[in-house]
């Protein structure tokens, strides 16, 4: 299977994570310490007189506007890109950063995740919450911050915490679109395969 059409795990952000993806394949891991930020770096390019955002990072948008009136965001950030289309930036056309299990953004206030997952929930079914939100859930969860930063940091490890629990189904509810809730949500829309509910 060549190489652009496999479905890549969770991006490392640790020691540990590189040594389990990479045990007996490299000769050597030196462990700097888990990653700060979480989700991999911003992609711009520099064209018609301002800049390109191909793949949100920590830098955001908003930053990129202190520096430019121009800031242009590429199509496959928060849409599909069709097969055949051309992506100037990597990790931004297959499903990607996704666990073993089947991944769905569900978009709305947490009364109506509530609901939701009130009918939905099963073996093998997770939620990741806000951190806020986890207080007298019922179900099984993980959470993954409040703050978009919080998510950043966060976002991989716990894709791969819900791979050690056994995970077949995880709900997420929906990040912020602003700031580097972006790249957070443009991640979750890579390991969904685009799925996202309105609830």
């Amino acid at each position: 299977m060549p190489l652009r059409r496999q479905i890549f795990r969770a991006v490392p952000t640790t020691a540990a994570h590189v040594f389990d993806d990479m045990n007996g394949k490299i000769p050597a891991i030196i462990d700097g310490g888990e990653c700060a930020v979480g989700v991999e770096s911003t992609v711009v390019s520099f064209e018609n007189g301002g800049i390109r955002l191909l793949r949100p990072g920590f830098v955001s948008v908003e930053e990129l506007l202190t520096v430019s009136d121009k800031v242009f965001t590429d199509k496959g950030i928060l849409e599909r890109v069709d097969e055949g289309e051309r992506v100037l930036s990597p990790g931004m056309k297959y499903k990607h950063y996704s666990p073993k299990a089947d991944v769905v953004i569900l978009m709305g206030e947490f009364d109506g995740f509530l609901r939701f997952m009130d009918s939905h929930n099963g073996e093998g079914v997770y939620a990741m919450l806000f951190d806020r939100d986890r207080e007298g859930y019922p179900y099984d969860c993980v959470t993954y911050g409040d703050t978009s930063e919080e998510q950043a940091h966060l976002l991989f490890l716990r894709l791969r915490e819900l791979d050690k629990l056994g995970a077949k189904k995880v709900y997420v509810r929906c990040p912020s679109k602003d700031g580097v809730g972006l790249a957070v949500y443009n991640r979750l829309l890579r390991a969904a395969g685009f799925q996202v509910i309105a609830v």
